[in-house]
Order: structure tokens, then C-alpha cells, then sequence
């Protein structure tokens, strides 16, 4: 059940109906407490099958495509080949570790929109054809290393409240969408459908209906040059929540029935990443380090202080950060709270208090603020909704130590998964039964699957 990041020999751990995930953590605090307060994942591989379930029920049949850049872990690439989830790839690595699962070539899209000419070379090799393009530029290069490529044109969405300077630096535009196309008949390059995206931060649903007008006119367009189209990405931007998830459907349903009808013959397709793995990891970090600050010492220069007692201000260290699981945080605002673990009074005061990376780096801060009752070093914290953007590729930086993965699933959710006839031998193999997590002695807790 215990494996590091990029290891594929892992195991999971069937869990009966007495065990929780408050369980599984608590075991797994008193093992890392006796054999080294290391931080740790504990992914739940059941959610990702509610999630698919829940995908099915409200946007079917628009076939998932998983970001693998969200979530690389091995646990969940076989879970969701398993759903017969489709992959997207942003690099080599990415399209080996699903061509690994046996994932055949058609169900992966190489969505990279700056490519290198190596990596186009080794999708063509690999039999991966279906690929996002924005530009001349990568249009060249792609007929270049890659003739039978089948390319999705990227066109920008008109996103102004949320993330516009994101959505512009990636995506053409309509009038630029009619010289890729010259352009990709001079060179003999077919172009089968087109892509585009929206923001899990845009609050103005309507920007769909922009953005599938546009699609339309993309098609429109392509007839005139005898492009045989039959692919729409309407991208990802899926938050998790199924009342996202239904306000989504309930603005596109109608505008894909009109623009592009069962009859047309058109597929479309979407990139839900966040949507299956977020809420399906928890990570349980240990604090390593703490320090005591006045209040007045934080004070800008001039600033009057406000409280009239002198309070402390606790800035705690932990053993992770964001050259590590909360990379993240660099790029965006920390999207969950941090819990205590230890037992406390619900009377007990809180503190002003913030949280830093072990790195002793500036740019290292996980939490700038937050009310923690006082904590001691060796206590821990939780962070849930952690499995997005965090487990992949990451850094060694001052000997960072990679979190260790206890994958889990409840025996409902294996029955589940049995009854539907999309557990594979290969994956079932993987699995061992915990009895009850309360009842494991120390020497059992959590063993490796033989």
C-alpha cells in the first residue's frame, strides 16, 4: 500500500466497512511517528470511480480525456485506464507512463502546445497522431516530424474575468484559424477538429457559449478547404463539484445539440483533471520546526497597532513546501485549510499563525495566516483536496524528501468496480484486505502487498 511517486509496484488497501479515512491517517501518524515523521499521501481510489459514475451520469457521451500533468501517480493512471478514461499528454513521459498501461494510441492526445521536435518524433513512432496546435510555427514543425499527425486546432477563449493573460498566451483566433488552414494544406497535414478551454476560475459560464459559437466557425471554415472534421476538446476547467459539473452541462447541452448533433458524426471530448483526483488525496505533514513573533514586530513601518495585547504570533515549519507538494502555491491560492490532527479543547484559544516550507526560502510560505491552537514540534496537520497539481515530478531542492502513498479503497467501492466488469486482472492484483484499521497491531499496519 506504500510506494514512492514513480513507483509502479504499489498496492492498495481494501478497507471493510468499520474503516474510515480518519482511520487510515491515524495508522499511518502512528507509524511514520516511530519510524520517521516523513510527510505522506493517502489517496482514495474509490472517489475517482464515483467521480467517473458521476461523469457518466451528467455529461455522457462526452468521453473524458485525464490530464496527466494534474496527477502522475500510478495508482491513478491504472484506475482511470481501467474506466476506459482517455489520456492527454504534455510530454514523452507523460504519453510512455499510460502507453505502459496498455492504453492504446487512439485514447491519448498529445496537448502540449509548445512541442519539442523529439517528442513529436517519438508520438509518431508510438502511434500517436491526435495533437493541439496554435500556431504556424507548430504546425511546421509538427509536418515536419510528424506527416500522419491528425491536429486539433487550439483557438483562445474570450475569458476577460478570470485568467485573460493565460488564455490569451495559449489559443489562436478566428481569423488566424483560416491561415493555419492554408497553411496545413500546402503542407499535406490534416486537420481533424478543434480544441479550446475554460478556466476553472471563470465565473461566467457563458464564455462556453462563445467559445462553442466559435468552434462552430472553425468547422464552417474548414469545409471551404475540404477538411473532414469530427472531433471537439471543449478542454477542462472542471472544478469536482457536481453542481459545477451540471451548470456546465446545462449551458453547453443545448448549443452542442444544435452546432454539433449526434448526426454530424462529431465526437466530443473534455480534459476533467482536478474533477477526479483533487478531493481523492489528503497529505499529512509534520511540523519540524516553530517560532514565537510579537505582533508588533510584523507591523509595517508606520502601521498603528490595533490589539492591545501582546498575543504571540506562531510561525511553524513543516516538512514540505512548495518545492514539493505545494508547488502549486506559487502560481495560485492554496485552496484548502489546514487541520489539526492532535486532540484539542474546543475551548482552547487559537493563535495567529503561518506556515513555511522547510526550505527556509523566501518564496517557501504555504499559509500566510490562519487560527491554530499552539502546537508543538513532531505534532502534525492535514491538508485535504491535495491531489491536484502536487503529485508528479518534483523537486529535490535542500534533500526534499518525496511523500510516501497509502492508497486505500472501501470494499463498496471494489464491489462497485467488480459489478461493472472494469476490474482488470492486472489491477486486482494490487489489492490487499485490511480487516479493520483500529484492530491492526504495529508490525501489520499498512504491510506491502506480496
Amino acid at each position: 500500500m506504500k510506494g514512492f511517486l514513480e513507483d509502479a509496484n504499489y498496492s492498495i488497501g481494501l478497507l471493510d466497512e468499520g474503516a474510515t479515512l480518519a482511520d487510515v491517517i491515524d495508522n499511518c501518524i502512528y507509524e511514520h511517528t516511530h519510524t520517521g515523521k516523513r510527510a505522506f499521501y493517502v489517496g482514495d481510489l474509490g472517489k475517482l470511480v464515483k467521480k467517473n459514475i458521476q461523469w457518466q451520469n451528467v455529461m455522457a457521451p462526452i468521453k473524458p480525456f485525464y490530464p496527466v500533468r494534474c496527477n502522475s501517480t500510478p495508482g491513478v493512471l491504472e484506475i482511470l485506464g481501467t474506466l476506459g478514461v482517455g489520456f492527454a499528454c504534455s510530454s514523452k513521459s507523460e504519453m510512455a507512463l499510460v502507453q505502459d498501461l496498455g492504453i492504446s494510441p487512439e485514447n491519448i492526445i498529445y496537448t502540449n502546445p509548445c512541442k519539442q521536435a523529439s517528442q513529436i518524433k517519438y508520438a509518431a513512432k508510438a502511434g500517436i497522431n491526435i495533437m493541439t496546435c496554435d500556431s504556424d510555427i507548430e504546425l511546421k514543425k509538427i509536418a515536419r516530424n510528424h506527416p500522419n499527425a491528425k491536429l486539433l486546432l487550439h483557438i483562445a477563449t474570450e475569458d476577460i474575468i478570470a485568467d485573460e493573460e493565460m488564455n490569451m498566451k495559449f489559443g489562436t483566433t478566428l481569423k488566424n484559424c483560416r491561415h493555419l488552414m492554408e497553411c496545413a494544406k500546402e503542407l499535406g497535414v490534416q486537420i481533424v477538429g478543434v480544441k479550446f478551454h475554460v478556466s476553472g476560475s471563470c465565473k461566467e459560464l457563458q464564455t462556453y457559449i462563445h467559445a462553442i459559437s466559435d468552434a462552430r466557425c472553425v468547422f464552417d471554415m474548414a469545409e471551404e478547404f475540404g477538411f473532414k472534421m469530427d472531433m471537439l476538446d471543449i478542454g477542462g476547467g472542471f472544478t469536482g463539484s457536481e453542481l459545477q459539473l451540471e451548470e456546465v452541462n446545462h449551458i453547453i447541452r443545448p448549443l452542442l445539440d444544435v452546432y454539433f448533433p449526434k448526426e454530424s458524426g462529431v465526437s466530443v471530448v473534455a480534459e476533467p483533471g482536478c474533477y477526479y483526483v483533487s478531493s481523492a488525496f489528503t497529505l499529512a505533514v509534520n511540523i519540524i520546526a516553530k517560532k514565537t513573533v510579537e505582533y508588533d514586530k510584523l507591523l509595517p513601518a508606520g502601521v498603528e497597532q490595533t490589539r492591545n495585547d501582546d498575543e504571540p504570533i506562531f510561525t511553524y515549519y513543516i516538512n514540505d513546501g512548495v518545492y514539493g507538494s505545494f508547488a502549486s502555491k506559487l502560481s495560485e491560492k492554496l485552496n484548502t485549510i489546514p487541520e489539526v490532527h492532535k486532540k484539542y479543547k474546543e475551548d482552547e484559544p487559537l493563535f495567529a499563525s503561518s506556515l513555511w516550507g522547510p526550505s527556509c526560502d523566501e518564496l517557501d510560505q504555504i499559509v500566510e495566516n490562519c487560527l491554530l491552537p499552539e502546537l508543538s514540534v513532531g505534532d502534525w496537520l492535514i491538508f485535504g483536496n491535495m491531489g491536484s497539481g502536487t503529485l508528479g515530478e518534483q523537486s529535490t531542492f535542500n534533500d526534499y524528501q518525496r511523500p510516501l502513498i497509502y492508497y486505500m479503497m472501501s470494499f463498496s467501492d471494489w464491489d462497485e468496480m467488480q459489478d461493472a466488469g472494469i476490474a482488470s486482472d492486472t489491477l486486482m492484483k494490487n489489492f490487499f484486505f485490511v480487516p479493520s484499521c483500529i484492530q491492526l497491531s504495529p508490525e501489520d499496519r499498512f504491510s506491502t502487498a506480496a
